[in-house]
């Protein structure tokens, strides 16, 4: 058998992109993004033998993504409260195909979500943790995971619904999907 050491090296590099989605979700800027998945990889090299299940690397190593965020939040303070930015109503782009300005807008908008909300929601959507794995992760209450998930995906819709209220995504019904 593979030493954990070696065993996480191959997952690092397997499991690197979608590191970096997450991440970049998160935070919204490609540097940062970046630096978060570079300090994820360090650490867990760094820790790999507290690893002893390596069928929960993935969630193992999102949860050390989710720490690098932490302490990069809890080292910058002094940015913007993204709970007091409110959505845009207008359309940023012109000319653009209907597509790829909705997808532009949810990207936007799930920039704009409080914090918790958006890590749920990219967990959930992005990465297709289920909610007991991401209450391991980020280490909260499925109780909390659900709640965020439901304000997320309730905020999205609304803000969707003024951005264009003739369109089917301002009709829909929010549904559980796990």
């Amino acid at each position: 058998m593979l030493s954990n050491s070696l065993f996480i090296r191959k997952e690092l590099e397997k499991r690197r992109e979608l590191l970096y989605k997450i991440a970049y979700s998160w935070c919204h800027q490609p540097a940062l993004a970046d630096d978060l998945v570079q300090e994820t990889m360090v650490k867990a090299l760094r820790n790999a033998r507290q690893l002893h299940n390596t069928k929960a690397v993935k969630s193992w190593l999102t949860r050390i993504l989710a720490n690098c965020w932490y302490d990069h939040l809890r080292s910058h303070r002094d940015m913007v409260d993204i709970d007091s930015l409110s959505f845009d109503k207008h359309p940023s782009t012109q000319d653009t195909n209907e597509r790829q300005d909705i997808i532009d807008r949810v990207r936007g908008m799930i920039a704009q979500l409080p914090t918790g909300q958006r890590q749920v929601i990219t967990l959930v959507d992005l990465a297709g943790f289920s909610y007991a794995e991401i209450a391991e992760i980020l280490e909260i209450p499925i109780g909390t995971v659900m709640s965020r998930i439901s304000r997320a995906r309730k905020a999205l819709k609304v803000a969707l619904a003024e951005y264009d209220p003739r369109h089917e995504y301002a009709r829909a019904k929010i549904r559980r999907i796990k």
